[in-house]
């Protein structure tokens, strides 16, 4: 098989994908951004088609279709509108989760939950206000009581935790002075369970049909059998999560950078100066081609960790360096579809200027570009 040729079922879910992004997606994008509107029924949608467990086992309610199928499904969908893409991505992360860490008993309990759209949103409460990047600096906590556990403190910047069924929430159940790799557990908290506190949802620059709200937890109980993978194993759980994470982010920035260059080509064929198409400009043609140089190698970079994750080998510098990569470039791309456009590329009346504010935060969440640097630099200087 030649190495860049997809398999029947990678093809078979890109073109599922692409199909609904571009044809019901993508007319919706710019109502949904302008109200602020949760995507509440494409979710569903996209759900039945199987895109909110691509990577789970088909017992589970998912495709089952791999982690390179859900990096091209995730190119799509961003394509079409990337704050749905936001929600598919924490949704299949916190599914991957469950069945990697989870017992049988929490798999079956809220995996399919996910996956078939019953729940419309699942959130990863990891950050905190004071501990972003450091996420071992958390201060919200667990203590045992009874049977069970008591978890107090908050969280900040948690994806669709208005609208979550469930939310895995990391809180340190060791002394602080305790290593962070030993003293961190994570818990699954139920949608509307007691002392869970939803604070306001955040205005954002971008994403703004994707909600972002603080959560905090006040003397919230939950059982002895909310805690996820064992005691102490949060923070491995997390860094689990946030490798294959970092693909769908990197796949979301490709998804904005290609809709943003698309954008951009259109106008360019279309804007009449000098009595001429602008697309005939031998300056628009090379930013145009560069753009397009960029995101190819960021596609490629991105397909390349979602491979190794699929063989089961060690990807964890290689989803960084497409995360970087892709998510830098792609703010690249629409800085550019911006200055193509001109002034229209300043208004909302053209996509250009929505694909710059969504792709800001691209080199943001699921770590920084800078803490992707850092990953990299410490694989590339291992003894």
């Amino acid at each position: 098989m030649n190495l860049f040729e997809l398999s029947e079922t990678q093809a078979a879910v890109q073109k599922t994908a692409r199909a609904y992004a571009q044809q019901t997606l993508a007319p919706d994008a710019a109502r949904m951004d302008r109200e602020q509107a949760f995507p509440v029924e494409h979710v569903r949608a996209l759900a039945e088609l199987g895109l909110m467990g691509v990577n789970v086992p088909e017992a589970l309610g998912g495709a089952e279709a791999g982690a390179v199928a859900y990096a091209l499904a995730m190119m799509e969908i961003a394509q079409g509108c990337a704050s749905t893409a936001v929600t598919m991505a924490v949704n299949n992360m916190v599914a991957e989760t469950l069945v990697r860490f989870g017992n049988d008993e929490q798999r079956a309990r809220y995996v399919p939950e996910i996956t078939s759209g019953r729940f419309v949103a699942a959130s990863f409460g990891l950050s905190e206000s004071h501990s972003g990047s450091d996420a071992a600096a958390m201060r919200t906590s667990a203590r045992r009581d009874g049977g069970g556990w008591v978890i107090n403190g908050s969280k900040q910047w948690i994806s669709a935790g208005d609208r979550a069924g469930v939310i895995i929430v990391w809180a340190r159940t060791a002394p602080a002075e305790v290593a962070a790799h030993k003293g961190i557990s994570c818990f699954l908290v139920d949608a509307g369970a007691r002392g869970l506190h939803i604070g306001k949802k955040e205005d954002k620059m971008g994403m703004r049909a994707s909600s972002t709200v603080a959560l905090t937890f006040e003397d919230l109980r939950v059982p002895a059998g909310a805690l996820l993978g064992g005691e102490g194993l949060g923070f491995t759980i997390a860094l689990s999560a946030l490798d294959g994470g970092r693909i769908g982010i990197g796949a979301q920035s490709v998804g904005i950078g290609t809709a943003a260059l698309n954008a951009a080509v259109r106008y360019a064929r279309e804007r009449q100066a000098f009595g001429k198409p602008i697309a005939d400009f031998q300056a628009l043609r090379f930013m145009l081609a560069d753009v397009d140089t960029e995101l190819a190698a960021a596609r490629l970079l991105i397909l390349r960790a979602a491979a190794l994750k699929e063989a089961k080998r060690p990807f964890t510098a290689e989803g960084s360096m497409g995360k970087l990569f892709a998510s830098e470039k792609a703010n690249r791309a629409c800085d550019i579809a911006v200055q193509v456009h001109g002034g229209y590329g300043y208004i909302d009346e053209f996509p250009a200027e929505r694909h710059y504010r969504d792709a800001r935060v691209t080199t943001i969440y699921e770590g920084t570009s800078e803490i992707q640097r850092l990953v990299i630099a410490r694989d590339l200087l291992k003894e």
